[in-house]
C-alpha cells in the first residue's frame, strides 16, 4: 500500500472537480514510453518456529529494513520509525502484518523486471539468513490466526484496522493474512485506457485462477483454491468488485472520477500524521466541509491517497493496476507481468483478447468472479464452457503480443519465455493450489508446515 514520506512537499490545492478528471489524463503516455511496474508481497517468518516477527523484536521487521540499507536503500520514516525504503529498484514497503512488498521501478521490458525481482529476492535472502528469517511465496498465511500476527506502526493501518470490521467480515484477513502479485501498466489515451480496463477486468478471474495459491487457513484446507480472492468478496463492497460501469457506453475518466468520489474516505495525511476520516465523503472535502479539516480543501496528494484506498479488481490511477493474483514463488512473479504486458501492450493482442470477452454479460462476468476462488479453471464462463477452455487461447494471445513487442535480451531471447509457468499450469490442468492440496493429502501427511520448505524464496 502507498507510503507517504514525512518530508513530502504539499501539492496544489484542488479547486474543482475538473482537476480530478484531469489527473487521469496526465497519465497518458506515448507507446514508446510505456513501462512495466511489478509489485510483489511475501510473508516474513522466523526459521526457528515460523512465527511472524514483530516490528521491534530482535531480528524483526525493523532490523530487516535497517540491514537492507547496506544495499543502497534509503529509509522512509513515519513517526520516527523506518516503515519503507526507497532505491533504484523502486520501494520496499510493509503491509499491515509485516508482509514485505517490493513496488518495482517502471521498467521497459520483462527482462529488466525479472532481473529486478532477482536482485530483490537475493538481497532479502542475504539479510534473512543473517537474522534467521525466511520469506514465503503464498497468497495467504497457511497457519496463522489474526491474533498471532503483529501490526506495523503505520498510521493509515491503524485507521483501516478500526474501520474494516464495520463494513465487512474479512477486511482484517485481507490486511493481515494475504499477499499478492500485481502489475501496473500505462495507457496512451482515454480510449486506450478504456479498452485495457475492460479486457483487464473481464480476464482478471483467469489470472486469479492461474495464480490461485491460498488453499489453507489456520493449518487446514479452506475449501478454496484462492482464499485470498474470496476474502475480497466481503471486505468492503463500497470499494471492491468488478465495476460493471466500466463496460457501459461512455465510460472514461469522468465516470471513474464519479466512482472514486463515492468511495468512502479512510484518512487525510497532515503534518506527518494520519487523521481518521473513515466513512467521510471526498465530495464534502472538495467543498471544504470535511469534519476533520473544516474549511480546508484537498490537494492532489489527498486525491492520490484516496485513489489508493479503492480496491477493485482493476484500479485506475495515472496507470492501470492488475490486482487479481495470489502471491507465489519467483517464476510466477515474472509470469504475471508477462501475461498482462502480452495482452495489453500490443494492439493486435489487445483486440484479440477483447474478442474473447466482449460478448460476456455483466451477470456472466460477476458469476465467473464469484466462482473462480473455489473452482479455479473449472469456473463457468459464457456458452456453457469453463475458464479452462480459454486459458490456452489467452496465453497464446499474450505470447503473440510479446513476440510482436520484440524485446530481446543479450542472449537473443524475447519475452515469451516468462509465460512458461502459465503454459505448464494449462498443460497439467492443475493450478498451484491444487498441487499444494495434493501434497497436503499425500506426502505431507496433513502437515501444512511443509509449505514453508516448498515455497520459501
Amino acid at each position: 500500500m502507498t507510503t507517504r514520506p514525512e518530508t513530502k512537499k504539499s501539492s496544489p490545492v484542488i479547486e474543482s472537480r475538473d482537476q480530478l478528471v484531469a489527473s487521469f489524463a496526465r497519465g497518458e503516455k506515448a507507446p514508446d514510453r510505456w513501462r512495466i511496474g511489478t509489485e510483489h508481497e511475501k510473508f516474513v517468518y522466523a526459521d526457528s518456529d515460523h512465527h511472524a516477527p514483530s516490528y521491534t523484536e530482535k531480528g524483526g521487521i525493523r532490523d530487516l529494513l535497517d540491514a537492507l540499507t547496506a544495499f543502497g536503500w534509503e529509509p522512509v520514516l513515519e513517526g520516527g520509525n523506518v516503515i519503507a525504503l526507497n532505491g533504484t529498484d523502486g520501494s520496499i514497503s510493509l503491509e499491515p502484518a509485516g508482509q514485505f512488498e517490493l513496488s518495482g521501478a517502471p521498467l521497459e521490458n520483462l527482462h529488466q523486471t525479472c532481473a529486478e525481482t532477482g536482485r530483490h529476492l537475493q538481497q532479502i535472502k542475504t539479510i534473512g539468513d543473517k537474522f534467521g528469517i525466511g520469506f514465503l511465496g503464498l497468497g495467504m498465511w497457511p497457519d496463522k490466526t489474526r491474533a498471532e500476527l503483529p501490526i506495523m506502526p503505520k498510521g493509515r493501518y491503524a485507521i483501516m484496522l478500526r474501520h474494516m470490521p464495520r463494513v465487512g467480515s474479512m477486511g482484517l484477513d485481507m490486511m493481515l493474512r494475504t499477499c499478492t502479485i500485481q502489475v501496473n501498466l500505462d495507457y496512451s489515451s482515454e480510449a486506450d485506457m478504456v479498452q485495457k480496463f475492460r479486457v483487464g477486468l473481464a480476464l482478471q478471474p483467469l489470472a486469479t485462477a492461474l495464480f490461485a495459491n491460498s488453499p489453507f487457513t489456520e493449518g487446514k484446507p479452506n475449501g478454496m483454491l484462492s482464499y485470498r480472492s474470496h476474502i475480497w468478496s466481503d471486505t468492503d463492497p463500497a470499494r471492491t468488485g468488478m465495476l460493471p460501469f466500466v463496460f457501459e457506453d461512455g465510460f472514461g475518466y469522468d465516470r471513474y472520477t464519479e466512482y472514486a468520489l463515492d468511495v468512502p474516505m479512510y484518512f487525510v495525511y497532515r503534518d506527518g500524521r494520519y487523521l481518521d476520516a473513515a466513512g467521510l465523503s471526498f465530495r464534502d472535502f472538495l467543498k471544504g466541509e470535511l469534519s476533520v479539516l473544516p474549511g480546508e480543501k484537498p490537494t492532489l496528494d489527498d486525491w492520490n491517497d484516496h485513489l489508493s484506498t479503492a480496491f477493485p479488481e482493476v484500479r485506475l490511477k495515472t496507470f492501470l493496476e492488475m490486482r487479481g493474483a495470489d502471491g507465489g514463488p519467483w517464476g510466477r512473479i515474472c509470469a504475471l507481468p508477462a501475461l498482462w504486458v502480452g495482452l495489453l501492450y500490443d494492439q493486435g493482442a489487445l483486440d484479440a483478447a477483447w474478442d474473447v470477452v466482449k460478448h460476456w454479460t455483466i451477470e456472466e462476468r460477476q458469476a465467473l468472479r464469484d466462482a473462480v476462488p473455489k473452482l479455479g479453471l473449472d469456473a463457468p464462463i459464457a456458452g456453457g464452457r469453463t475458464l479452462r477452455a480459454i486459458a490456452g487461447e489467452v496465453i497464446d494471445i499474450a505470447s503473440a503480443g510479446l513476440t510482436a513487442r520484440g524485446r530481446i535480451d543479450s542472449s537473443g531471447s524475447n519475452e515469451t519465455g516468462f509465460l512458461d509457468p502459465l503454459r505448464e499450469i494449462v498443460r497439467s490442468g492443475k493450478v498451484p493450489a491444487e498441487l499444494l492440496l495434493e501434497k497436503y493429502h499425500g506426502v505431507w501427511n496433513g502437515d501444512v508446515s511443509k509449505v514453508y520448505d516448498e515455497l520459501r524464496f
